[in-house]
Parts: C-alpha cells; structure tokens; sequence
C-alpha cells in the first residue's frame, strides 16, 4: 500500500497536550479525523488538523493517491527542545520554567477496507475564537443600537426634547460634582 508521511516540526506546544488528539485521530479515515479535529474544542486541534490537510494534499498532488481511501495510519508526537525560564518567587528565590514543545509525524495509507464517508467536509474549516465572537456580538450590538437611535430620532424631532436633553446633561454634571468621593 502506498504511504505519505508529513511532519510538523517545534510546535509550541507541550507532547502531552497534542497527544490527546492523536489518540483521537488515529487509526481513522481522513474524513473522520478531520471531523473529529474540527469540532473538537482543545487548542492542540488547530494544528493537528493544519498537518493532516497538508498530508492529504501532498497525498493527492504528490503521490497520486485517492482522498476517499485514505486512513491515518500512524500519529506519533515527539518532544522537541524545550526553553528553559525562570519564574520569581518570594523571598528572592526562583524557579525554573520548562516551555516545551513538539514534533509531530503522520502516516497516511491507501487502504480499500475504508467505508463510505457519511458527509462530507467543507474545503476550509474556519473556528471561531472566543475574541471573534465577542466582536462579532458588540458589532451586532452597535448596529441595532444606531437603528434604534435612528428610529426614535426620525419619529420625535421635537424642540422641547432637544432643551431636555441639555438639561439631562446639565443635572448629569451636577450629580457627579456633589456625590464625589475623595479616595482615602
């Protein structure tokens, strides 16, 4: 059986943690592993799931091999070299920091023992990180906000209401003057 091999050398990243989802992965079809990567939510996944695209495609492009038909035969997470630091502590003692990191190797093989896949992958699988949903959300939040401001405005241009307002601001100011407090 034909075999593709890729590797991902000094990743920043501690063995222990990215073989978890070698463990996960192996012995899979390409299509499942992939699944698994996708949604899985542990950081480890970003790049395991970078190293396995990048197999198939030296697979297909390289070795001419068919996609359907390919398993992840063999994963194995190697330690690389490790930054050694130190952390301050008390009473001006210190202690050291091991800032590991990894190397990763991935076999691929044809096999025709591999089942029809049950769905199928999107080309790019993009994950959405914490910090792009929150913008995502204050995004969202500041249109509907302008449409609502927008909204009240076109309904009620009043002249009195504009004398409110700077009177609101007026009193605002006051409010804070009187109820300052001097910090101790």
């Amino acid at each position: 059986m034909k075999q593709q091999t890729a590797k991902l050398n000094h990743l920043r990243m501690a063995p222990r943690k990215v073989r978890l989802m070698a463990t996960v992965i192996k012995g899979l079809s390409v299509n499942d592993a992939q699944a698994q990567l996708a949604t899985n939510p542990k950081r480890a996944s970003e790049p395991v799931l970078k190293l396995l695209q990048s197999a198939i495609a030296n697979a297909v492009n390289n070795a001419k091999m068919d996609a359907s038909k390919l398993i992840v035969k063999e994963i194995r997470v190697d330690g690389g070299p490790m930054l050694k630091r130190w952390l301050p502590r008390a009473q001006g003692r210190a202690t050291p920091i091991q800032k590991k990191s990894s190397h990763i190797t991935i076999v691929l093989e044809e096999s025709d023992k591999v089942k029809a896949p049950r769905f199928t992958m999107a080309k790019k699988v993009e994950k959405i990180t914490k910090s792009k949903a929150e913008t995502i959300k204050k995004v969202a939040a500041k249109t509907e906000k302008a449409e609502k401001a927008e909204d009240k405005e076109a309904k009620t241009k009043t002249k009195t209401e504009k004398a409110e307002k700077t009177t609101k601001v007026a009193k605002e100011g006051t409010k804070r003057k009187m109820f300052q407090r001097k910090s101790i």
